[in-house]
């Protein structure tokens, strides 16, 4: 393949537009069981939260969203579409926000995961998140039922 071939398909980032929301929802629908709703994308944009679409070829398969205060962030919402998984574009967003929360000030940066994903725990782990604690009955599960979360945090430290 020619370099100019492999440079038009790979992914491109750029800050998520209020326009995205149904692209980035196609999204969201096929990753999660329980997705977030257009309107809590809305109002995190609205509010000025920093936010990332990740596109391939023009295709949208990915989306990010960071919350930062004071001096600590929280990685809200990390996406790929799971017809791209396992080809980098998680970390690919990870660090994104990561950087981001960095040059926002903070110290520390925070996340939630399900204990049933082994995949996004493996790799928040491989990129410097420690678990912290739980928080019990955290996301809806199926049969009406709820599942715990495993906090994870990772220390910015100076470089």
């Amino acid at each position: 393949m020619s370099a100019a071939v492999a440079d038009a398909v790979r992914p491109v980032m750029r800050p998520m537009r209020v326009e995205d929301l149904d692209a980035v929802m196609v999204v969201e629908r096929r990753a999660y069981p329980y997705p977030w709703s257009i309107g809590i994308f809305r109002d995190c944009l609205f509010a000025g939260y920093p936010a990332w679409v990740l596109l391939e070829g023009g295709a949208f398969i990915g989306h990010g969203v960071l919350s930062v205060a004071a001096d600590e962030a929280h990685v809200l919402n990390v996406c790929v579409d799971p017809a791209r998984q396992g080809r980098g574009h998680g970390r690919t967003l990870l660090r994104a926000m990561v950087q981001a929360a960095r040059g926002r000030g903070a110290c520390r940066v925070f996340l939630e995961v399900r204990p049933s994903n082994p995949a996004a725990i493996a790799l928040y782990e491989d990129e410097g998140f420690n678990e912290i604690g739980r928080r019990p009955r955290y996301y809806p599960a199926d049969n009406n039922g709820r599942e715990d979360a495993i906090v994870m945090a990772m220390e910015l430290l100076g470089d």
